[in-house]
């Protein structure tokens, strides 16, 4: 069964902890040119007042390129930035509570690290993507646990099994790069979150280029 997810298959990017925000703005526009299809702002230092500046900015650039706007771990944030919708991980809040603050056409995603049983849950509270990771070493998060590709094919048939039009995104993140990416494709991934191996990369273009073909294929 093949039905379509409704979190967009392709690059998410994920923002590096930069306080430059038009260094911000100029990388998030080169991924975009090379297919990044949604963009994921994550930032734990700094002010509120940076934060919101900053969310606001990549907001209007999000917009500008066509592609979606995700907040991390902060559901006031979203709401304040006028998000297309929040990630949450454990101990970020409710996704019940999350849901019914955005509205039905938001996105919600959370992170289920290496457990199904998480994803299962998350898919009941009519999440729109579930995360499994890290995949590979994460340079970002060297002491967190490590998902299999086991996990996404579960997560995959989790979604699957509920049989929504569209259904839930799977989406991978860890220690993914264009080069080992493929397989947590294979495995059945939507969507694969990069940092580092995107935005600290010499040519961020041609990286999310790179990335965007292994879908195509």
């Amino acid at each position: 069964m093949s039905l379509p997810p409704r979190f967009p298959k392709g690059l998410y990017g994920i923002t590096p902890e930069w306080p430059d925000t038009e260094r911000l703005i100029l990388a998030v526009a080169e991924a975009a040119r090379g297919g990044m299809t949604a963009l994921q702002w994550r930032r734990k230092s700094g002010s509120h007042q940076e934060h919101l500046a900053q969310a606001l900015a990549l907001a209007e650039c999000c917009r500008q390129h066509g592609i979606l706007f995700i907040v991390n771990d902060n559901l006031q944030l979203a709401l304040a930035a006028e998000a297309d919708g929040v990630h949450l991980g454990r101990g970020d809040g409710s996704l019940s509570e999350a849901r019914q603050a955005l509205g039905p056409g938001k996105i919600v995603g959370c992170s289920c690290y290496n457990e199904p049983e998480l994803a299962r849950k998350a898919l009941e509270l009519d999440v729109d993507y579930i995360a499994f990771g890290a995949i590979y070493p994460s340079t970002v998060k060297p002491d967190t646990v490590r998902a299999s590709l086991d996990d996404v094919r579960e997560g995959l048939r989790l979604a699957l099994a509920q049989e929504k039009t569209p259904r839930a995104a799977v989406v991978a993140i860890g220690g993914i790069t264009p080069e080992n990416a493929a397989p947590v494709i294979q495995a059945g991934a939507d969507s694969i979150a990069l940092i580092s191996g995107l935005f600290e990369t010499p040519d961020i273009q041609a990286t999310a280029a790179r990335c965007s073909a292994l879908f195509k294929g």
